[in-house]
């Protein structure tokens, strides 16, 4: 699979136009993606009707504000893995799983990376969860690690928050099922931008024994507060096992969002637990990728 772009955005010009298009950086100072450093930029239009089928254009906008990268018409489903970075098990005092641990969010609960999070007020209990996420490019079904190069799958990476209720997530409520706690609209903020895993700077810190996963610091601030700070190669499973599993007799659709597990240093383990509260902001952190950032709106 062929990517045309190294960093695509999703945005809207000072017409309201939407558009897609390639973020391209000429110098490691160029590199903070954050909104102050995207919003006004001008980049070039990406042609085409979705992320699969985009082209260079000869045509340029000035970016006005940033969307989720992915609209939802284009997500059939989006996959979470939970216990998968080793010290986050560690610190859920849990059995490291043999297998990933699987739950969905619908396409709902996509959101935008600077995007307000509306909350129910029934929604207690609230936690961050800063992820590596993957986008698949091409339909995968019954994927072999042992042959098969997840790469060839990827259409690229971005920076997500499994936003997640632990009420709703507490086994006497969901049925030990993480699918109830997490997948409320806009519990999915994704962004700011998808990276080619052909990216400059990126490709260079995947290796052949990577998985198909990134070396990357991963970092998560609560109002300027650094609660989570790890390296994705922390992960116990990485792109080839899930991917491997994913697929066992069913077909995972071009589009799919895979959010790879958080780090340790989520609210629920601090302690006390110290919950997201009305107007908190998460701020996370992906190097080489970028970083979003959203409040937490209780209504």
């Amino acid at each position: 699979m062929t990517n045309s772009f190294h960093r695509l955005i999703r945005f809207t010009d000072s017409n309201g136009a939407i558009h897609y298009g390639d973020l391209v950086t000429d110098s490691d100072e160029d590199k903070d993606f954050t909104s102050s450093k995207i919003i006004g930029r001008t980049v070039t239009i990406l042609a085409g009707d979705d992320p699969f089928n985009l082209h260079p254009s000869s045509e340029e906008a000035k970016v006005a504000s940033l969307l989720c990268p992915l609209p939802s018409s284009c997500v059939p489903v989006i996959y979470g893995v939970g216990l998968n970075y080793k010290r986050h098990i560690t610190e859920a005092s849990l059995p490291t799983p043999g297998y990933p641990v699987l739950f969905t969010k619908p396409q709902d609960a996509l959101a935008g990376p600077y995007e307000d999070v509306p909350v129910n007020t029934k929604c207690l209990n609230m936690d961050y969860e800063g992820e590596l996420c993957v986008i698949i490019g091409r339909d995968a079904k019954d994927f072999d690690k042992a042959k098969d190069n997840p790469l060839d799958y990827v259409l690229g990476y971005t920076v997500g928050n499994d936003v997640s209720s632990r009420y709703w997530q507490a086994a006497e409520r969901s049925g030990g099922q993480h699918g109830m706690g997490k997948s409320f609209d806009s519990f999915a903020p994704l962004g700011p931008v998808i990276v080619g895993p052909k990216c400059p700077g990126l490709a260079e810190t995947i290796g052949e024994e990577d998985g198909g996963i990134p070396s990357l610091m991963l970092r998560t601030k609560v109002n300027g507060e650094l609660r989570q700070e790890t390296s994705t190669s922390d992960l116990l499973f990485k792109l080839d096992d899930i991917l491997e599993y994913l697929s066992l007799g069913r077909t995972i659709r071009r589009g799919t969002v895979i959010m790879t597990g958080t780090p340790s240093g989520v609210a629920a383990f601090l302690d006390p637990p110290n919950w997201l509260k009305n107007g908190d902001t998460v701020e996370i952190s992906i190097e080489e990728i970028g970083t979003i950032r959203n409040r937490m709106v209780i209504e």
